[in-house]
């Protein structure tokens, strides 16, 4: 009895053990927000955004993360001069009233490259924000190329146009309602620079 119990359990025991890294994975979603968003009152930003969800090989490390590119001060002024720029993580209501476009599995290290490119678009050199040049499409954009999708033309002043044009580009990647397979993509070398440099 104790022999068949062993047989029965010790497979799945091994199993466990040596392939349990191979289950983490970081899933990368790409979304957008039709049109303006408002909450008590408050214009909602950014339109798009990326929400990295999943665990990392490496460390089994949980990650949830999201990140879209703003204004620091938006208002009527963007329609007429640039201004500063922020990395503005959106919280997890506002992520799930988007709409994805675009969904793929990234290694650890791809993860990580975004998570560097965005934070340059937080640093001094990216910071800059400019209403119909370098807006939340632009970022969107820098950070699906650093994570291995092709892009659609931008700017843009519609990021569900953008997004809808960029999965017409990489349609393993293309979201759909039932899960697909992993779509892997292999990284991009993005330098420090204005995006796509």
């Amino acid at each position: 009895m104790l022999r068949r119990l062993a047989r029965a359990v010790l497979p799945a025991v091994l199993l466990a053990l040596f392939a349990g890294p191979a289950w983490a994975a970081v899933t990368l979603t790409f979304y957008a927000h039709p049109g303006s968003r408002v909450r008590n009152g408050e214009l909602l930003f950014p339109h798009a955004y990326v929400h990295a969800t999943g665990t990392l090989d490496a460390t089994g490390e949980a990650v949830d993360w999201s990140a879209g590119f703003t204004a620091k001060n938006p208002g009527p002024q963007l329609l007429f001069a640039r201004d500063t720029g922020e990395v503005r993580n959106p919280d997890p209501r506002y992520v799930d009233e988007g709409r994805p476009y675009l969904q793929l599995v990234v290694s650890d290290e791809a993860y990580r490259a975004v998570r560097a490119r965005a934070d340059w678009w937080n640093g001094p050199e990216g910071s800059v924000y400019d209403l119909r040049r370098r807006n939340c499409i632009s970022f969107i954009a820098d950070l699906a190329r650093t994570a291995g999708l092709q892009t659609a033309a931008e700017p843009s002043m519609k990021p569900g146009t953008f997004l809808e044009a960029t999965a017409a580009l990489n349609p393993a990647a293309a979201w759909r309602e039932q899960p697909a397979q992993a779509v892997e993509a292999a990284p991009v070398v993005v330098t420090d620079g204005a995006p796509g440099a």
